[in-house]
Formats: structure tokens, C-alpha cells, sequence
């Protein structure tokens, strides 16, 4: 493991001071991804090459699986169902592949794998909802932790839970990592790896005092980020121990007393939310040491864009972040940041004094 030097956090922190003393902001204007034809919108993932998906709603105001334009232009394209009425976009791979969940003509929800090219040529994968899916097109979701059959033919892979009756998985990596949540013995939810074979050696990574906790997310360097619970029950984002002996991290909030972590990306950079002191929700970027510098997103563009950020979901390797907001008109499209090349080094420190840190793999 490995942390800048003291002499570059100080030159880091004197860079952030010039930056912020010259007004200039860290992200470009705020891009309005639009709708496909409705009122609202959500970005729920990114990949490296800039694809995005979530759930947009039509002119009918019946919400659908959404690739989005990344321009804000609104050339977004609707992914469709499974012959209902709903669907959304939960995960999109670096190869464009796109995973999440659809309406059936019964009215049921299943897992899908969509056809990117919104041609409709959707891929029924089972009950649940599709989470995650790896660049070597390996996919897992829930209801009951699950790794499922691409072709859709069924031969879908049970994960087990940690002694209970409930689990979900949450998110792989591309070495075949599974993390997400599973009930125990006692009922409580915690943070699990899974065990891929699903001959059931999973691991219980534990909380942060309390007696529930999830995994969301899992880089390719096998870092974990979500939520547990402390020793006062509150939700806190947390970095998880990957080994389950209970080192885990407390990411902290903006001084409220929940946060959640929802995404962290292969530089080590977090994204989720956090409770301020009002006990307003605010969109984070989590400094990953737990030493508190988090940063309201917000405070990041521009104060006079009409722009208000309520929800980040993502951020790929390039810094680029997605998530919901309420734009100048009122309204509450998907939205897309781009940090600004002159503060491209305060987004990949991951924040103020954040050092990059990166878990070796053993």
C-alpha cells in the first residue's frame, strides 16, 4: 500500500488553494442528459468510454431503460422492456454491454440484459434485477444473490447467503469478485463476498459497530465500498477490510449522521451521498482515508448554474461522475460532470489531502 508523499499532499493542498482563491470550479458547466420525452430522469452508471445509462421517462411518463447522449444534445435512446411497461438501466461494462431490469408482459419484474442498440432484442435473464455486469460479460443481481446465465437460458447460479434467508449481489469486478449484501444466522444484513463457485464460502465483511451493513461496489484492485452500520445504528459509508477480520474504514458524512457509498472507480476514487448538518442529502465525494475531508459536489461547479446535484451513482476511471439533480427550469433530469482539466489533479487526489491508495491484491 502506498500514500503520497507529505511534501506532494502540501503542494497538493497549495494547488487546491490556488485553484479555489482563483474562482475557477473543478467540473465543466453541469450536462443535462435529458429525458425521453418526460419530466425526470436518473444516471445510475458510467464506463471509461463515456457510455451512460439509468432510467429516463417518455411522453407517457412510464420510465425505461435509457442509454444516454453524454453531449446533453438528447439523443438518447430508449432500451425498451420485455413487453411491459417499465424498465431501467442499472450497469453498463467498458464493452457497451447493459444490465438491469424490465417489465414482462405479465407485469412481472425480471433481470435483462439489453440490446444496446435499442432494437429491442432484450434478454429475459430470470426474476430479479441484474446489478453488475464485468468487462468479460459475467452477470450478477438478486432477488437470492445470483450469477446469471447470459444467454438468458436459465442455468442461472445460486450465491447462498451468509446463514440467513436473503441476499443480493451487488457488484463484480473483472477478476470475478462478487460483493453485495446477505441476511446471517440472526436475520441482519451485512456486507458479503461471495463466493463465485456458490458452494457458499462467503464472507461476512462485517460493520462499523452495529449489526447491518452492504457492499455496492468492488474495483479491479478488489476495493470495496457501501454502508454499515455504527455503534449509534447510523448508516455510514464505509470501506470494507476485503479479508472480513473488521478493519473497515468509516468514510464519515458532511456533518449530518448517514452517508452511503455507492461507487468506486480503479483509482480509488468514492462517490454516494451524505447527510449535512441541516439533514439535507448532498452528493459526496468520499475521502477514502476516513479522515473526514468529504466534499459536498456541489460546492464543485458553478453557484450560479441554477444546477442543485441530489443523488451521484457513478464515476469512471476518467473522474467522471453521474447522478440526478434539479435543473434551472425545475425539473429533475439525469446529469453528467467533467472535471476541469486545471483540476484534474484535485479529482484524482479524490478530494482535499486525499492520497491516492491503491490495496495490492495478495
Amino acid at each position: 500500500m502506498k500514500f503520497l508523499s507529505s511534501a506532494r499532499v502540501i503542494g497538493s493542498a497549495i494547488l487546491i488553494l490556488f485553484i479555489f482563491s482563483s474562482s475557477t470550479k473543478a467540473y465543466r458547466p453541469v450536462i443535462d442528459l435529458g429525458t425521453l420525452g418526460g419530466n425526470s430522469s436518473g444516471a445510475r452508471s458510467i464506463n471509461n468510454s463515456g457510455q451512460i445509462v439509468g432510467r429516463a421517462d417518455n411522453s407517457s411518463g412510464n420510465g425505461h431503460a435509457c442509454l444516454f447522449d453524454p453531449t446533453g444534445k438528447g439523443n438518447n435512446k430508449d432500451l425498451g422492456t420485455l413487453g411491459g411497461d417499465l424498465s431501467e438501466a442499472v450497469f453498463i461494462n467498458n464493452n457497451g454491454q447493459i444490465v438491469g431490469r424490465a417489465e414482462t408482459s405479465s407485469g412481472n419484474w425480471s433481470a435483462c440484459l439489453f440490446d444496446p442498440t435499442g432494437g429491442g432484442a432484450n434478454i429475459n435473464l430470470g426474476i430479479g434485477t441484474a446489478y453488475s455486469i464485468n468487462d468479460n460479460g459475467q452477470i450478477v443481481g438478486g432477488a437470492g444473490a445470483c450469477l446469471f446465465d447470459s444467454t438468458g437460458g436459465g442455468a442461472n447460479k445460486y450465491l447462498g447467503t451468509l446463514g440467513g434467508n436473503r441476499s443480493y449481489a451487488l457488484s463484480i469486478n473483472n477478476s470475478d469478485q462478487i460483493v453485495g449484501w446477505a441476511d446471517n444466522s440472526s436475520g441482519n444484513w451485512r456486507a458479503c463476498f461471495f463466493d463465485p463457485t456458490g458452494s457458499g464460502n462467503n464472507i461476512d465483511f462485517g460493520t462499523l459497530g452495529g449489526n447491518c451493513s452492504d457492499a455496492w461496489s468492488i474495483n479491479n484492485s478488489g476495493q470495496i465500498v457501501g454502508d454499515a452500520q455504527n455503534n449509534a445504528s447510523d448508516y455510514r459509508a464505509c470501506l470494507f477490510d476485503p479479508t472480513g477480520n473488521g478493519a473497515n474504514i468509516d468514510l464519515g458524512t458532511l456533518g449530518g449522521d448517514g452517508s452511503a457509498a455507492f461507487s468506486i472507480n480503479n483509482n480509488g476514487q468514492i462517490v454516494g451521498y451524505a447527510f449535512d448538518s441541516s439533514g439535507f442529502i448532498r452528493p459526496c465525494l468520499f475521502d477514502h482515508t476516513g479522515q473526514g475531508n468529504n466534499i459536498d459536489l456541489n460546492t464543485l461547479i458553478d453557484p450560479f448554474s441554477g444546477w442543485r446535484l441530489v443523488e451521484t451513482h457513478s464515476i469512471n476511471d476518467n473522474g467522471w461522475i453521474v447522478g440526478s439533480g434539479i435543473n434551472p427550469d425545475g425539473y429533475t433530469p439525469a446529469y453528467l460532470l467533467i472535471p476541469e482539466p486545471a483540476s484534474a489533479v484535485i479529482i484524482a487526489l479524490g478530494g482535499v489531502f486525499l492520497p491516492l491508495r491503491r490495496r495490492q491484491r495478495k
